[in-house]
């Protein structure tokens, strides 16, 4: 019963120690990916600079306060599983207010780094087109690993399947003028434009006009097969 106690209360200890670096926090931790809490420092090209805010127990917390450091260094968290855009990042700083407090379950730990499922953040970047999937570094047959990576996936997929974010595909004029500025023969006729202004002048509007020949025709047919559906429809 007596070595019972110490076990518990030596786990008691590390549920309410506060962690300043990544390999402060035991392995057993990250097998069976404990949650933990933390309030949010700021955001940075690395990822979140996250303060850990432990569990309060009445009769341990004040006991271990009184002999703790004052100085304090954040944890270095990466969202798990997502690689951000620089967009990402800019709505991460949008909707984690300094000092918010949120929930951090461990994935994985690659050196100082934490891999966290960070509060809802995950999936929604990835649902916004603002992140890609990454590869988790989990034991594949983990039943964990299985769950997490199907989350992941079904959201950038829907992301996709909408459009959204680095998904977007160009409108028809931006396709088109993209096609145009990479046309061959515009670059072929770029010196000879340069020369004679009024000859240039003519040339562009050519190749403009030949260029989006190919996407007149695709409107035009778009157009034609929606007014096919309303006749049709109405009949």
């Amino acid at each position: 019963m007596a070595i019972a106690g110490v076990v518990l209360i030596a786990r008691s200890i590390k549920l309410i120690t506060k962690f300043q670096t990544a390999s402060e926090i035991p392995a057993r931790f990250i097998e069976r990916n404990v949650s933990l809490r933390g309030k949010v420092l700021g955001i940075t090209e690395k990822g979140l600079e996250v303060e850990h805010v432990p569990i309060y127990l009445p009769v341990l917390s004040p006991l271990l306060s009184k002999h703790k450091d004052v100085s304090t260094s954040p944890l270095l968290v990466h969202l798990a599983g997502v690689e951000l855009t620089p967009e990402g990042r800019v709505w991460l700083q949008k909707n984690l207010a300094p000092a918010q407090t949120v929930w951090l379950k461990l994935v994985t730990r690659d050196d100082d780094i934490l891999h966290c499922l960070v509060y809802y953040m995950n999936e929604e970047v990835l649902m916004l087109g603002l992140a890609r999937t990454a590869p988790v570094a989990v034991l594949p047959d983990s039943r964990f690993y299985w769950r997490l990576h199907k989350r992941l996936h079904r959201a950038e997929v829907k992301a996709e399947r909408k459009g959204r974010g680095l998904w977007k595909e160009d409108s028809l004029w931006e396709r088109a003028s993209k096609a145009i500025r990479d046309s061959a023969l515009l670059k072929l006729l770029g010196p000879l434009l340069s020369d004679t202004k009024p000859l240039g002048l003519s040339l562009i509007y050519i190749t403009a006009y030949l260029c989006l020949m190919p996407w007149k025709f695709i409107a035009w047919k778009d157009c034609c097969s929606a007014e096919s559906g309303k006749i049709s429809w109405g009949s």
